[in-house]
This record gives structure tokens, sequence and C-alpha cells, in this order.
């Protein structure tokens, strides 16, 4: 079953119109979200992070809105699937109507809210080989557009496909000015020596919800100092740590980039901060 502007249908049976400006324009944003037992982890900050991004693309709220109907539009949804007992990922998508071309006759939205079960309640850590390299074809550009998450993923899928046909498991993306912004499906931290960078969103890195909480969670470790600040390739190689960041995966150690290795004792032990928190949230 899936969630379409409010109605519980089977999916099979759910449909779109071809001019739907999600499709046609990538006129869509979209939040991708961790369910534990009917119960959504980070649910405020998702919340938030979805009204801004929704903000930021002229769309009109629906005055019902509201973080309590939302969240049991959600829940509803998981418990309809059976998935109320164990874990899920949910993807919540809220698109403009249809009508216009670049310039829309509507500002008003509708709503598709899909599930799927997850393997693992809480935060694993993978230790598997995770070898990455820089994707250069294109650029993320920095500024605040490029922190929200719009259905327009064009770059991510093109580096998806040339770490598939090169053997990598991910990439890092980089910005206009040749920093280093992020990998294809979360945020990226570094670590040398005490000290821990990410690049800051006027980089263009994505506003990520877990890169949020490790944030709080790193200014409380007096033994790490923290930096949000700009990264460059000739830095990756010279780190002791390199780990990516989402809210389905949690950490992702990087084991190799190019000819450096790459060990995770400092992600392992933010791996486990970071399920703490998400019992307590």
């Amino acid at each position: 079953m899936i969630n379409l502007n409010g109605n519980l249908v089977e999916d099979n049976q759910a449909s779109l119109s071809v001019t739907n400006r999600g499709f046609a324009y990538g006129d869509a944003v979209f939040e991708t979200i961790r369910v534990i037992s009917g119960k959504i982890m980070f649910w405020e900050d998702h919340y938030f992070r979805l009204m801004a991004s929704m903000r930021i693309m002229r769309m009109e709220i629906p005055a019902n809105f509201s973080p309590e109907f939302l969240e049991d539009e959600i829940l509803d949804l998981v418990k309809e699937n059976g998935l109320d007992t164990t874990a899920a990922r949910v993807k919540f998508s809220a698109y403009r109507k249809e009508g216009g071309y670049y310039r829309p006759a509507t500002r008003e939205i509708g709503f598709i809210i899909t599930t799927e079960e997850l393997s693992e309640a809480f935060y694993l850590l993978n230790e598997d080989d995770y070898e990455v390299e820089l994707f250069k074809d294109h650029y993320v550009t920095s500024g605040l557009f490029s922190t929200i998450k719009s259905n327009n993923r064009a770059i991510n899928v093109l580096g998806s496909i040339f770490a598939s046909e090169n053997g990598y498991e991910n990439c890092f993306l980089i910005n206009e000015k040749k920093n280093v912004v992020e990998a294809l499906n979360g945020n990226l931290f570094l670590v040398k020596g005490d000290k821990i960078k990410t690049p800051p969103l006027t980089d263009g890195a994505l506003n990520g919800i877990t890169r949020k909480k490790l944030l709080e969670i790193i200014k409380t470790l007096p033994e790490l100092t923290l930096e949000e600040t700009s990264i460059s390739p000739f830095e990756l190689q010279k780190a002791d740590e390199l780990f990516i960041t989402n809210v389905i995966t949690g950490i992702q150690p990087v084991t190799k980039y190019r000819k450096k290795k790459f060990v995770n004792k400092v992600a392992k032990d933010l791996l486990s901060k970071l399920n703490v928190k998400a019992r307590l949230d």
C-alpha cells in the first residue's frame, strides 16, 4: 500500500499523470525517513527540513501539514503495511500540482508516501571493503539550493553509474570551486588526528539529518575538535579516516581512496553514540 494524497491505495493501482510536475520538471522534494517499531527517528528534524525545502521551492504548504498530521499519515501507512513492529524506510515526496510549463499554474502540492522493510532496527557498522573515488564529470553548485532534497538528482545518478562501471562503492562529489562536498548518498566526514572536518552547507553539502546529529554528538566530546570547513581533494589522502553518513546507513566508513587505506576507530565510536541518540530521541 502507498499513501497518495491522504488515501491508502494498492501500489499497482496508484497512478500519476504524465504531466506531473515532479516527473516533467523535477518540481518536487522528498524526505527519506527511518521508522523503528512505529517510531519515527528524528522526526522533528525531518519535518522542519521538509518544510524548509518546500519553502525554498516556493510551494504552498497546506494548512493541515502539522507535524502531528504528517506523523499520523506516515505511521498509519507503516502499520497498514505490517511494518509497525520492525524497521522501515519511508519516502515522503511532495510535488507541485500539474499545470503550466516552467512557470507553474499553481503552487498547491500533492504528496506520496511509500515504505519498505529494513533488515536492522538500529545501525550496524559495515566493515567490508568500501573504496571510493572522485566524480569529476559534473559539479554540485555551492549555495542554498543544493542543501535540499529535490527530485533533480541527475549528478547522483550519473555518479552512481560511474561508480558501478569502475568498481567503486561510492563517489565523492565536488563543487565548482573544486572542493569536496559530499558522497553520492550522504555527507562526508574527515578525521585527522583529534580533528574532524565536514564540508559546510555553504559549499553545497546536503543539510543531512544524520550530519546534524553527529555535529551535536561531536561537540560534546572534549577529545575531538570539530570544523565545518571546505575540504580539498588533496586532504582526502592525508586523512586517518573518512566516513559517509545518512539516515538509512548511519555511518559508512571508507576503507580505501586511491592508494590510501583508512581505519574506522572514530567512526565505530560515533556509531554507538548515534544509536544511543536514536533510542533516546
